[in-house]
């Protein structure tokens, strides 16, 4: 099972020596990828532990893309209906070709009102907009000879690097259709074996049938300190039903906090990773 962490880009841990700092201690670690989240517009009265201030997570995943060698990058999830089509793949081949193939796409619907009514957006179609990028970024990485069409207008688009796979995120039907109908695999709003045995099974059932493969299928949860035999059991459990990868979450305000939070994840790979 691959192992990642979070990494934030919020609130006064969103600083360039902060970010920078904690990336390079978690490749250091041996840790798979990180995991970046996607805000772009906090309301003053929903401020509370970021004060509003976000990092673009695009641009810090491109920022990453230089400052880090081999570490997988996350996008934990970037928000569909946020972003135009177009300029969104644009960003994500310059990203994965700058990266040498590092991207791991994470995706949603999104769920903030106050977000969607600064973009001007219709929240109500969220779920159709975020379809109709997630198949024009299959049209842009797949197409053979680099043509694209959008508007009645041909371009090509290039860089064309491999296409990153692509992780549903959300719960429930609607993700789940969504991960089969566009998506690598999924990534569920629980890290508990007993709720996650039955969708990944549907999943696993729904990909066989299309000849597809095993879905990847990557949770957010928290490793406790102190505890690394559990953590071992808890990676075993999920393994078991289908898991593939497992990202610590993290809350913190400093690089030593931070490496505080990743500790016992970092323990667990000292021991199943071993060099």
């Amino acid at each position: 099972m691959q192992i990642g962490v979070t990494l934030r880009l919020m609130g006064d841990s969103a600083t360039r020596e902060i970010v920078g700092a904690c990336a390079r201690r978690a490749e250091q670690a041996g840790f798979d990828a990180l995991w970046l989240p996607d805000h772009i517009a906090i309301p003053p009265d929903d401020a509370e532990g970021s004060n509003g201030r976000y990092l673009d997570i695009l641009a810090a995943l491109a920022w990453l893309a230089g400052t880090t060698e081999r570490i997988g990058l996350g996008a934990g999830v970037l928000v569909l209906p946020y972003r135009p089509p177009l300029p969104t793949a644009k960003w994500l081949a310059t990203i994965q070709e700058l990266s040498a193939g590092r991207l791991r796409l994470g995706v949603g619907v999104g769920w903030m009102d106050a977000e969607f009514r600064a973009l001007g957006i219709e929240r109500a179609r969220r779920g159709r907009d975020s379809d109709e990028t997630l198949a024009f970024l299959l049209a842009c990485f797949g197409a053979d000879d680099d043509v694209v069409r959008a508007h009645d207008q041909a371009f090509l688009f290039r860089p064309h690097p491999p296409r990153p796979p692509i992780l549903v995120g959300g719960a429930g039907p609607h993700a789940l259709e969504r991960t089969v109908r566009f998506g690598d695999g999924w990534i569920p709003m629980s890290a508990d074996p007993g709720r996650l045995a039955a969708p990944i099974r549907e999943l696993t059932d729904r990909f066989a049938a299309s000849e597809r493969g095993k879905p990847q299928v990557v949770v957010i949860g928290a490793i406790p300190r102190g505890e690394p035999q559990a953590g071992i059991d808890l990676l075993a459990e999920l393994e078991e039903i289908g898991v593939t990868g497992f990202i610590q979450g993290t809350r913190y305000a400093t690089e030593q906090e931070f490496a505080e939070q990743i500790e016992p994840a970092a323990e667990i790979l000292s021991v199943t990773k071993p060099g």
